[in-house]
């Protein structure tokens, strides 16, 4: 009987996932590992990849319910400076990169082997879209005065950011930037940007002179 078997698989998937990653493999270890058999595979899920893009996606839900306990336990002072409140958040995040490695490593495979399998890309920029919406209500709930559509842009910059700092972690832990690292290259940025204080007007801009009367 097969029916029984998909949380099975995505156990298996998940521990395999984490023992063997994402391209080495195979549908008979995921078998071995969950006790399932072959053809509740393509029962289930239709294809190995499905499977383990599955397993994947529901591994990053866990980490994500994770990280947004923490998130919703920090102090988040109204009146405190927003660049430290992103440092400290910026930190917890970094800090799980070391406890769900295999998780990204992983996630990293799957984005190659999206540009060739049309179902895996479709599965994965649906998770995209969900973790969008997701990351903009936690915004909202660890933080006062910011409406859905602002929260849900800085999710969306948060997802942006999020697999880059990943993959530099990944390559190597002891120089990719750290949370105090990110804040300081936004002061840094804004720092840069002229005030509106100091803007010199363009000429055209100016008031200029009435021309000279004629005759005079």
């Amino acid at each position: 009987m097969i029916v029984g078997h998909r949380d099975d698989l995505l156990a298996g998937a998940k521990r395999c996932l984490h023992e063997r990653g994402y391209g080495r493999t195979t549908a008979r270890d995921i078998v071995a590992a969950s006790g399932a058999n072959l053809a509740s595979i393509g029962y289930h899920f239709g294809s190995k990849e499905a499977l383990l893009t599955a397993a994947i996606i529901e591994s990053f839900a866990e980490w994500g319910d994770e990280l947004d306990a923490v998130m919703l336990s920090l102090s988040w002072d109204a009146d405190a400076d927003p660049i430290e409140q992103f440092e400290k958040a910026w930190t917890h995040l970094i800090q799980s990169f070391a406890t769900h490695r295999p998780l990204w490593v992983s996630s990293v495979e799957a984005f190659a082997q999206a540009e060739h399998i049309p179902e895996l890309r479709e599965q994965l920029a649906t998770s995209f879209e969900e973790t969008r919406a997701g990351m903009a209500a936690v915004i909202m709930k660890a933080t006062s005065g910011i409406d859905e559509g602002a929260a849900r842009t800085i999710g969306s910059l948060v997802l942006a950011l999020l697999p880059g700092l990943a993959l530099q972690w990944l390559l190597d832990p002891g120089r990719a930037p750290s949370g105090e690292d990110l804040g300081e290259a936004i002061r840094a940025v804004l720092r840069s940007l002229p005030t509106a204080t100091s803007q010199t007007p363009d000429a055209a801009a100016e008031p200029q002179p009435d021309p000279p009367a004629q005759g005079s």
